[in-house]
C-alpha cells in the first residue's frame, strides 16, 4: 500500500483536528504536519513536499488561493483539496481545477470519496503520469505574463427583482457581518453576501488595506495613525471613524507607513 503524506492547513484548531481525526481512519495516510496560516503553509509545502494538502480557503496573512499563487509549478503537491465554509469558494475551487473541495463541517462519507480521488491522483503522479489539471491550477491562479491582476471596480448588490452596483471609489470602509460584509460609503451602507477574505482579494491592495479580521479601509480615507501597545495602531479616517488595527495585520499597514 502506497503511503500518502498529508499536510493540514487551517487557522482553526478544531478544523485541523477534525481532518486529522478523519485521516486516522485511513491506514495509508500519514499526517506529516499542520499550518495555521498561508505563509507557514507555503514554507511547509516547500520543505516537507506532501502528497496532498488539505487547504483552508479563508486564512490570515495569505488565503488558500494565495498559497497556490505563491508556489511554482514544480512545488505544487500532487493533490490539493480546498476546505471551505462557503459554497462560492467551492465553486471557484473546481473552476481552477483543484482535485476536490470539502465544505465545513466535513461530512465523513464525503471525506471518504475525497480520499478515493486522492489515492488515484497520487498513484498516477508516482507512476509519472502528472495530471494536466495541476499545471492548469497554477496557470489559472497566476496573472498571465506577470501582469497585475484585475481588480473589481464595482460590486453587485442583489435585491428583490434587481441588481444595483456600488463603485469601489465610493467605499470608505468595510465591516464583516456574519456571512455578509457591510460596505460603508459617505452617505449610506450596503450588505453584500461575501467573506472578508473574498472581498479583500477582489480589491486593489494599493487602494484598500485590511486593518483587522473584521475591517478593511480605503487607503486614501485614512487621515492618521496613532501607535498603541504591542504593534497595534489607532487608525482614524477622514470621516472621524476610528478603528484599532490588529497585530496580525501589522504588515499590511506598511502600505500606509511607507508612503
Amino acid at each position: 500500500m502506497t503511503e500518502i503524506r498529508a499536510l493540514i492547513v487551517d487557522d482553526e484548531v478544531l478544523a485541523r483536528r477534525g481532518i486529522r481525526n478523519q485521516l486516522k481512519q485511513a491506514p495509508d495516510v500519514q499526517v506529516i504536519g499542520e499550518a495555521a496560516n498561508g505563509r507557514d503553509a507555503v514554507a511547509a509545502i516547500k520543505e516537507k513536499k506532501p502528497d496532498v494538502v488539505f487547504l483552508d480557503v479563508q486564512m490570515p496573512l495569505l488565503d488558500g488561493f494565495g498559497v497556490i499563487q505563491t508556489l511554482d509549478e514544480q512545488e505544487l503537491p500532487p493533490a490539493v483539496v480546498f476546505v471551505t465554509a462557503f459554497d462560492e469558494h467551492a465553486i471557484r475551487a473546481f473552476e481552477i481545477n483543484a482535485l476536490d473541495y470539502l465544505l465545513k463541517p466535513v461530512d465523513p462519507a464525503r471525506f471518504q470519496k475525497t480520499l478515493g480521488r486522492i489515492r488515484l491522483r497520487v498513484k498516477n503522479f508516482q507512476a509519472g503520469r502528472r495530471d494536466e489539471k495541476l499545471s492548469a491550477l497554477i496557470r489559472n491562479l497566476k496573472p498571465a505574463n506577470g501582469q497585475r491582476p484585475e481588480y473589481v471596480q464595482r460590486l453587485p448588490l442583489k435585491d428583490t427583482g434587481r441588481i444595483s452596483f456600488v463603485d469601489v471609489n465610493d467605499i470608505d470602509w468595510i465591516k464583516a457581518q456574519g456571512n455578509y460584509v457591510e460596505l460603508h460609503t459617505a452617505s449610506s451602507h450596503h450588505f453584500l453576501r461575501e467573506t472578508m477574505s473574498g472581498i479583500e482579494n477582489k480589491l486593489d491592495p494599493a487602494r484598500f488595506v485590511r486593518l483587522r479580521r473584521s475591517i478593511i479601509a480605503r487607503i486614501d480615507q485614512v487621515s492618521s495613525l496613532h501607535p498603541l501597545a504591542r504593534g497595534e495602531f489607532e487608525v482614524v479616517l477622514k470621516s472621524g471613524q476610528k478603528f484599532k488595527s490588529s497585530r496580525r495585520y501589522r504588515r499590511k499597514l506598511d502600505v500606509l507607513i511607507k508612503r
